[in-house]
């Protein structure tokens, strides 16, 4: 098959019937059945503006319309072979499978969006270590903070945003101007000395 190598919306549509001077939608779905690459040609010049239009309807990005209306054509030029004259127009069956493509496309970037809200949602919540809890429910305010003077300034500062700013460790990394890595070990790290120094002051 030959892929169309950009879109063109600006061919005339055509009817449910052959006009004249117009191919008949039915014998060229039948030769590309066949393998015409010539009669596919033809078939994607006479319908692509209806079927565009129809997608961009859906979608309403007018890219994004256009990689769906390909989609449409590639699904069309595979399953030529099993349109059947009896259950409906050449148009009507081309048509119902572009509508199907957008709404695969719309669905799936409600999806997308969907995963990025929970992501957003749960990234957000602060990821408290079971020392920081520990500390914060048995311990007064003043032995924690002798603590945290037990711990370099880095990790101090990682630790005060993360446990006691409520941001994630992310946004950390962002506030320090460090890499992701990079906080998280200086977190853990002043955990560990936090909860060991904790340990001796019991």
């Amino acid at each position: 098959m030959v892929v169309m190598s950009a879109f063109s919306p600006g061919h005339p549509a055509s009817g449910e019937n052959a006009a004249p001077g117009q191919p008949d939608l039915g014998d060229l779905l039948r030769a590309s059945a066949r393998g015409d690459e010539q009669a596919f040609a033809e078939l994607y010049d006479a319908t692509s503006a209806r079927l565009y239009g129809l997608v961009l309807r859906v979608v309403r990005d007018p890219a994004q319309s256009e990689e769906v209306t390909q989609e449409a054509f590639l699904e069309i030029w595979r399953s030529c072979a099993r349109f059947d004259a009896d259950k409906g127009s050449p148009m009507s069956w081309m048509m119902t499978i572009a509508h199907r493509k957008a709404v695969d496309r719309v669905r799936s970037a409600e999806a997308a969006t969907r995963r990025d809200q929970t992501y957003e949602r749960t990234s957000r919540e602060r990821d408290y270590d079971v020392t920081a809890e520990q500390a914060e429910r048995d311990l007064d305010g003043q032995r924690v903070r002798r603590a945290m003077e037990s711990l370099t300034e880095t990790q101090r500062g990682a630790i005060q945003l993360a446990y006691f700013g409520g941001y994630t460790h992310t946004e950390v990394a962002a506030l320090l101007g460090i890499p992701l890595g990079t906080a998280k070990t200086r977190i853990r790290d002043g955990l560990i000395r936090l909860r060991d120094t904790l340990g001796m002051q019991s």
